[in-house]
């Protein structure tokens, strides 16, 4: 098994980048979701509610956030000194405010009042307890520092929403990986879906404990060219992959790593069972 693909989002929520290496940091791969964006009650807003946001590219350069996107000319983002609180799985994360600009920016996109949000400190936030480490943390992803997919599983999908298609006298359409939003991808694996069964790999140098796996939701449905919702993959996955009231797509990680340093992975790397 080998690492086929890398992937992260600097916005949460927004478009992500392919790359042919990263670091891997305690709470994610570095750059990976430190910011979100919330609506006018000060909640997390996401591609769920707003599809649109998926048009907002956001580029990291030296660790200054430039966001692109079709309605605007690129802004340069420029954090302030005013904190607030977002609540993510419960628990309270203090975040920064990004400013008016950057609002004012997002706003026009969504079509409604939102700011941007960012994590300074991305020691602030805890795992989910029940499956991590006292010291283990994570960004602002929804659970944990990182998603992990598999070529094989996809392809296997991507056949049974075809089957699903025929009976239904619809024209099939196989899905990309993006859909997914992984920030790794393995290609290799000798049966669809055997990453349910895993506890704990190595990535190049990095080793990594497996948490769960990851439920899916309804911004899997989104088209990320019209940013159109449809039935898939949720329609399908639900025949073949549902269980405890969830449908399932992937599996959480959290980076093995002595606190205060970090790894590297990169396309290519070998993925090996531990």
């Amino acid at each position: 098994m080998k690492l086929a693909g890398i992937s992260f989002y600097p916005v949460k929520s927004t478009a992500g980048h392919e790359v042919t290496e990263a670091e891997v940091q305690p709470w994610g791969l570095a750059g990976d979701r430190r910011y979100l964006i919330t609506d006018e009650r000060g909640a997390v807003l996401t591609a769920r509610q707003e599809p649109r946001l998926l048009a907002c590219v956001p580029v990291l350069d030296g660790g200054v956030l430039t966001l692109t996107g079709p309605h605007a000319e690129p802004l340069t983002v420029v954090p302030t000194a005013a904190m607030s609180t977002v609540h993510m799985g419960g628990v309270a994360v203090e975040v920064t405010d990004c400013g008016d600009a950057a609002a004012a920016w997002l706003s026009g996109l969504a079509g409604r009042p939102v700011r941007l949000k960012w994590l300074d400190d991305p020691t602030r936030r805890p795992v989910n307890p029940l499956y991590g480490r006292p010291d283990d943390r994570v960004s602002l992803a929804d659970a944990f520092p990182l998603l992990l997919t598999t070529t094989a599983s996809l392809a296997r999908l991507n056949d049974w929403i075809a089957e699903t298609a025929l009976e239904l006298g619809e024209e099939p359409r196989a899905l990309p990986m993006r859909r997914f939003r992984p920030n790794v991808v393995i290609d290799g694996v000798a049966e669809p879906f055997a990453e349910d069964e895993w506890k704990r790999l190595r990535i190049g140098e990095v080793e990594f404990r497996v948490t769960k796996g990851c439920d899916r939701c309804v911004l899997t449905t989104v088209d990320t060219e019209t940013y159109r919702k449809g039935k898939e993959p949720l329609r399908t996955l639900a025949r073949h992959r549902k269980r405890e009231g969830k449908v399932w797509f992937g599996i959480n990680l959290i980076p093995d790593l002595v606190p205060g340093t970090f790894g590297r992975i990169a396309q290519g790397d070998p993925v090996v069972l531990l």
